[in-house]
């Protein structure tokens, strides 16, 4: 038992010193070493720094809590079997007066340490003291401290306990510390272990670096892929799509990638789509009046208020165009003036209204308001505010058939004033209705290219209504035709 609990003790010992030993032959990473800065290098390191700390840091506390907490175990066990034979010594002393008898007998110092009692009951009440040598490793010092009986190597510095006979000290109990008693044997078989645990914490350390690695490769695959699609991205391949993979944080960041990559490529045709466009919304009148002027100045055609009159047409719808331009630009940087008062949304409607009437008529558009008679006063612009039901009418004079229907509602909705304008037939597929209010963008069907218009009035609008905090929409009219809504916030009141 004894022998079993000496080659643990030497065994835990070795253990400790070992992978101590280990850590600090294997690493940390010499700082000569000549590692390309990336990160695949970096994150390597980490993880295998950070297992290896753990390692170091779990290997220190236990042997720190091995020498503490078991080797003091194992010396206040044999300071209890000290305290056991203090009585016995007493008596002996008191009953011969002196120690004269330990050293002129040699047995009596292992008669008077021995257990007394049967041996069963001995080997039941045997502690872990006496199963460790604890009874080999104790000796007796005289008052003055020196060597009586008992382990040779007993000093004035062992663990003692004093001998009190009638209140006075004569003597005292020592014993050596359970470490101090290692034989030659015993520190052979601690250096054997110490290479054993040396070669155990080599291998830990290959196969967490080895684990680190298939950890960081798959990691990093996806970090690379990433990294590719970015390069790709900002040379201006908007194609450019990642594999999202697991939805984990860089799958996330894969699908916002995407979505990213989606918005930019929409936004390169938008602007290729926008280029053309008003590269032809320009060319258009341009060509007809330089055709005009060259005809007029080849003798071709003589000047006259008809050829005038075309012109002038031509020079307004130019105009028209580049101010539209001009206020979509404004619109869209915020730069567009705004001066914010409380108007009434039902006054500027009606004002809107008078200004198409007799076009209405002219087209024999058969017109139906209901506009709610008390006042519907919000915050905004008037003047832009006018603009915006300008031309929401002039997009509805510009598609609707002739002899078509057309109605204007504004009523007050709780905290909010709608306005709304529909008309019968032609109307628009549900699938393009969303894309009513992109710049340019004109239904390639009975309401295109042909009825005139840049494309950009419903753009402005947008804009416009979402300068005011409102929002506008287009649906499907129960007349047949096109629905616009807009809703504004009501002014407090």
């Amino acid at each position: 038992m004894k022998i079993a609990l000496l080659r643990s003790f030497v065994y835990f010992r070795r253990h400790t010193d070992a992978a101590v030993y280990s850590v600090c032959q294997s690493g940390p990473i010499a700082p000569s070493m000549n590692i390309r800065s990336s990160i695949t290098v970096k994150l390597f390191l980490s993880v295998l720094a950070a297992c290896a700390t753990v390692l170091l840091v779990q290997t220190l506390t236990f042997r720190i809590s091995f020498q503490r907490d078991f080797l003091d175990y194992l010396n206040e066990q044999g300071s209890e079997s000290m305290a056991r034979l203090m009585p016995r010594l007493a008596a002996a002393y008191r009953q011969r007066g002196s120690w004269e008898f330990l050293q002129s007998d040699s047995t009596a110092w292992v008669d008077l340490m021995r257990p007394q009692g049967d041996f069963d009951e001995i080997n039941r009440n045997l502690s872990i003291a006496d199963q460790t040598g604890a009874l080999m490793r104790t000796g007796l010092l005289d008052a003055r401290l020196h060597r009586i009986a008992g382990n040779f190597r007993v000093s004035a510095t062992s663990m003692r306990r004093p001998v009190v006979v009638d209140g006075q000290t004569v003597g005292w109990l020592a014993m050596l510390p359970f470490q101090d008693m290692m034989s030659i044997t015993d520190a052979r078989f601690l250096e054997k272990q110490r290479r054993v645990w040396a070669i155990i914490g080599v291998a830990s350390l290959a196969i967490i670096a080895l684990l680190t690695f298939f950890l960081t490769r798959s990691l990093l695959h996806r970090v690379r892929t990433m990294a590719g699609g970015t390069h790709l991205l900002a040379a201006g391949d908007y194609s450019s799509r990642i594999e999202v993979g697991s939805l984990d944080e860089l799958g996330t960041l894969a699908q916002d990638f995407n979505r990213m990559a989606e918005a930019l490529e929409r936004n390169e045709g938008a602007r290729r789509a926008l280029m053309a466009d008003i590269s032809h919304e320009l060319r258009t009148p341009l060509t007809v009046m330089l055709a005009e002027l060259e005809a007029v100045l080849d003798g071709i055609r003589q000047p006259s208020t008809q050829s005038l009159h075309a012109l002038h047409l031509e020079m307004t719808q130019l105009g028209k165009l580049i101010d539209d331009l001009h206020d979509l630009a404004l619109t869209d940087i915020g730069a567009l003036a705004y001066q914010r008062m409380p108007v009434d949304l039902a006054t500027i409607l009606r004002s809107a209204l008078d200004g198409v009437r007799e076009r209405l008529g002219a087209k024999d558009l058969r017109l139906v308001v209901q506009i709610a008679s008390e006042p519907l006063f919000i915050i905004g612009d008037e003047r832009r505010l006018q603009q915006l039901f300008a031309n929401l009418l002039e997009n509805t004079l510009r598609y609707a058939d002739h002899g078509a229907h057309v109605k204007v509602a504004c009523r007050c909705a709780g905290d909010a004033v709608t306005i709304i304008l529909e008309d019968s037939a032609p109307g628009v597929p549900d699938d393009k209705l969303d894309r009513l209010f992109e710049r340019f963008y004109r239904v390639e069907s009975s309401r295109n290219r042909a009825s005139g218009g840049s494309g950009l009035g419903l753009a402005i609008c947008r804009n416009i209504a979402e300068a005011h905090n409102g929002r506008i929409s287009a649906s499907t009219s129960p007349l047949g035709g096109l629905r616009i809504t807009v809703d504004l916030a009501r002014a407090a009141s």
